[in-house]
């Protein structure tokens, strides 16, 4: 019985991203499953081998350096349906003509989300050891501190304030479990057996602040979170707690922050700032009280495999009839990354 034509699919990103994303074994997976051209790798769709590429096209598979899929783009694919992105967010490529026509989107998001949660648990982790003031202090204290010196560090029983239950707040809670902490969570979408069910009691925001040790930011980066962490909502925050952000530098208030921090009164890890990247003449990359990281916590390196291996079970899943496991829907726009 002859098998059915593999169906025709296209790389739509930076190519400089390609190698990482599907390394040979990835490749070969991939072209078991759709007639692709690892040659031809789009980042503009207005170049005529793209528009001959998409007239045939049944597949995208997009990732960082995506052009925008617009209305131009959907008329050049008129056997398009279906997007898988090999990176996180979609808001930025998909136009609202996408989801008119009833497309078919994939993201990767939830395996970005898990190097991100590693690091914000290694950031709780450090936080709960004061580790990042003590490394400061040994370089002019070379002995270490001891056991009974009266400092307020310590992992037992520590309170840790999650703000936002997404696929990276999640994983976070769920990596926090085996260990003695206590771990509260604000989201306005999830309810307090929702929350019970991710091992989190539910609080409000500002009491969250107002009683954690550690303060990790997931939320989305959405017109309704824009600032959430007010200079009056970093004010609740306790002294000598430690607020971790991994999401984006536009959910705090970077001049409150920045006097919070000068002044000492809290620490903070940040792998994501705003603006980013800091101005080198910032207070912040010098304050012995702030961690800071250059947005590594997301996929890097050969994290990147697992985000084009996703990719391919879904692909796996469409060859035999079944929906795409990390499907977006239009409603969910409004509430995520």
């Amino acid at each position: 019985m002859p098998t059915a034509p593999r169906p025709r699919a296209l790389f739509a990103l930076d190519p400089v991203h390609l190698p990482a994303l599907f390394p040979a074994p990835e490749l070969e997976r991939l072209r078991e499953l759709v007639d692709i051209d690892p040659e031809l790798v789009v980042r503009d769709f207005s170049r005529p081998e793209a528009a001959e590429a998409l007239a045939g096209a049944e597949v995208l598979i997009t990732g960082w350096g995506c052009p925008r899929i617009d209305a131009g783009v959907l008329d050049a694919a008129p056997r398009l349906r279906t997007v898988l992105h090999a990176a996180g967010s979609v808001r930025g490529i998909l136009s609202d003509g996408f989801w008119e026509r009833g497309l078919v989107v994939s993201s990767a998001a939830r395996a970005n989300a898990l190097p991100v949660a590693e690091y914000t648990l290694a950031a709780i982790l450090f936080a709960g050891k004061d580790a990042f003031r003590l490394r400061e202090r040994s370089r002019d204290e070379p002995l270490p501190p001891a056991p009974d010196s009266g400092l307020a560090v310590g992992n037992l029983g520590r309170r840790v304030g999650v703000i936002g239950a997404s696929h990276v707040g999640r994983r976070v809670l769920e990596l926090l479990r085996p260990f003695d902490l206590s771990a509260v969570l604000y989201d306005p979408y999830v309810d307090e057996a929702g929350a019970a069910a991710l091992g989190a009691v539910p609080l409000a925001l500002d009491e969250l602040l107002r009683t954690s040790d550690i303060v990790s930011v997931h939320a989305p980066d959405t017109p309704e979170t824009y600032r959430m962490l007010s200079r009056e909502r970093l004010a609740l925050i306790p002294d000598g707690a430690t607020l971790v952000n991994t999401s984006r530098g536009a959910l705090i208030d970077p001049e409150a922050l920045t006097e919070e921090l000068v002044g000492g009164r809290i620490n903070a890890v940040l792998d994501v700032t705003e603006p980013e990247p800091l101005p080198l003449d910032s207070p912040l990359r010098r304050l012995p009280n702030v961690f800071l990281t250059p947005h590594i916590a997301g996929s890097l390196g050969n994290e990147l495999a697992r985000l084009g291996g996703t990719v391919v079970s879904e692909l796996e899943r469409l060859a035999a009839g079944l929906a795409p496991e990390h499907a977006l829907h239009r409603a969910q726009l409004a509430t995520i990354a």
